[in-house]
């Protein structure tokens, strides 16, 4: 859980990382997603020629008992190291993820596509032939845009369009991708300012099922860019490169408060009310943890802005929680402040590639509305039981609030805040518990990008209204399911 730990705010120079603002535990008993389509119509059949499909790539194909075939398939999470794909794909361009798809339809070979490897529920491998886009990880810009390769990481992402003055909104773990990321939506620090990473999304290019490789935006396959705008990754093709509309990558001022833990309570109810509602320059996230070193609340969080203004705005809120025990606002470089939320400040950005692997398990809510006292008291109650765990508050509202819920696929515009449940390891009883416990006041609402495999009525949770079409866009560009996921469209 070193992953989701808050840095202490005296260092500002973080030796571990926050929450990845933007990606998706499977149980022990279960070994990866289901076959395709293709694979259940094919009972039986000679085994799938990969010398064959080897030839057809520009890229690399890695089999068991080839050297790298370790590595190649492992995720961020070790808890999926058990799943053996029959092999890994790293394609360099379209023509590659067309020619893998091709082979699996051919062959009945269940397929996966994978960014950054961070999906939550480990649906970024599989037990047939996972689509690597990671080689594709160009970033360049001209005009105010930026055309990003799909398997580009963010810290590389932040880097390159900060030498250009600019940036997008997006998460915070560094080695995320930005596929799965943009896919589902795009939950950020900046969000409040420029809105989700979906909303600076002008087109897309998709490899669909039959192994066309299609230019989606507002104009050209409308339905399916408006799908790829939060409804989730592995529905619908497999991206290879996204165009956004670039924003000024401005100076942050980040900010760490923390109190003792005998204020939660005030923590919570004062934040709530607070943060959704700040200006729309100002993100925060509300951090409730118990580990070995204690129990421990802290308020993180970014302003577009210099220090003196933060101090104004943060001011209510101390007044409301008391003095923190300790405290610091430091105003950093747009790329410096993204190291920082991102875990490595200080470091380079080779350094924050290196992310260190984490096992963990997680659920989450999107919160409508603020947590009456009794939901407050519950809350921090969860928190303090034995074991070592963390729940995440973020604040959404500003920008993301301005765009309509059926205007992309990403549905919860009015939420205030989301809610981020974290447990060490893979046992899933806290997690379970505590999640059960809150849904009376947070209601059936999470976040397709921390994809969930306990939940029963996830369609309605991920997308609400927003499933029906789709489930529509689904039936047009894939019908026969080639892309299939536990809780795929």
């Amino acid at each position: 859980m070193n992953r989701r730990d808050f840095m202490h705010a005296a260092a500002l120079t973080p030796l571990v990382p926050l929450v990845p603002l933007g990606l998706s535990a499977l149980s022990a008993r279960e070994a990866g997603p289901p076959p395709g389509a293709a694979a259940l119509a094919r009972e039986a059949g000679p085994p799938p020629d990969w010398k064959r499909l080897r030839r057809r790539l520009a890229g690399t194909l890695v089999l068991p008992g080839d050297a790298g075939y370790t590595s190649a398939r492992r995720l961020y999470n070790p808890a999926y190291d058990r799943i053996r794909p029959q092999a890994v794909a790293y394609c360099t361009n379209a023509a590659d993820v067309s020619a893998c798809l091709t082979f699996a339809r051919g062959n009945g070979v269940p397929i996966t596509s994978r960014s950054g490897g961070h999906s939550y529920a480990g649906w970024s491998t599989g037990t047939g032939l996972v689509i690597d886009v990671s080689r594709m990880s160009s970033v360049s810009y001209a005009g105010g845009r930026a055309v990003i390769g799909a398997g580009a990481k963010l810290i590389d992402v932040y880097d390159r369009l900060s030498r250009h003055g600019v940036s997008i909104p997006a998460g915070t773990c560094p080695t995320v991708g930005i596929a799965g990321l943009a896919l589902g939506g795009g939950i950020g620090v900046l969000s409040r300012k420029y809105g989700l990473t979906c909303d600076s999304l002008e087109s897309v290019r998709l490899v669909t099922a039959d192994g066309r490789t299609l230019t989606c935006d507002a104009q050209h396959n409308a339905g399916l860019y408006w799908a790829c705008s939060g409804g989730g990754g592995g529905n619908f093709g497999v991206a290879v490169s996204f165009t956004f509309r670039t924003h000024p990558a401005t100076d942050l001022s980040v900010f760490f408060l923390r109190w003792p833990w005998a204020r939660a309570r005030a923590a919570v109810r004062a934040w709530q009310s607070w943060a959704p509602g700040a200006p729309d320059e100002l993100w925060s996230s509300l951090h409730l943890t118990r580990s070995a070193s204690g129990l421990s609340v802290e308020i993180a969080g970014t302003y577009a802005g210099r220090k003196p203004a933060l101090d104004r705005l943060l001011a209510p809120l101390v007044k409301e929680v008391g003095r923190p025990s300790s405290r610091s606002v430091r105003t950093h470089s747009h790329l410096e402040a993204m190291k920082v939320m991102g875990g490595c400040g200080g470091r380079s950005v080779a350094e924050c590639r290196r992310t260190p692997r984490t096992s963990y398990a997680a659920k989450s809510h999107l919160a409508y509305r603020v947590l009456p006292a009794d939901g407050v008291r519950k809350l921090v109650k969860g928190v303090e039981r034995r074991g070592g765990h963390s729940v995440l508050l973020d604040a959404m509202g500003g920008a993301i609030g301005r765009v309509g819920s059926s205007a992309t696929a990403f549905p919860h515009r009015a939420a205030l805040f989301s809610v981020q449940y974290y447990a060490e390891g893979m046992d899933r009883g806290w997690l379970r518990e505590l999640h059960g416990g809150m849904a009376p006041y947070f209601g059936d609402h999470a976040y397709v990008n921390y994809i969930d495999p306990d939940l029963k009525n996830w369609r309605g949770a991920y997308y609400g209204p927003n499933a029906t079409r789709l489930a529509e866009v689904k039936s047009t560009y894939d019908p026969e399911r080639l892309f299939r996921l536990p809780q795929g469209v």
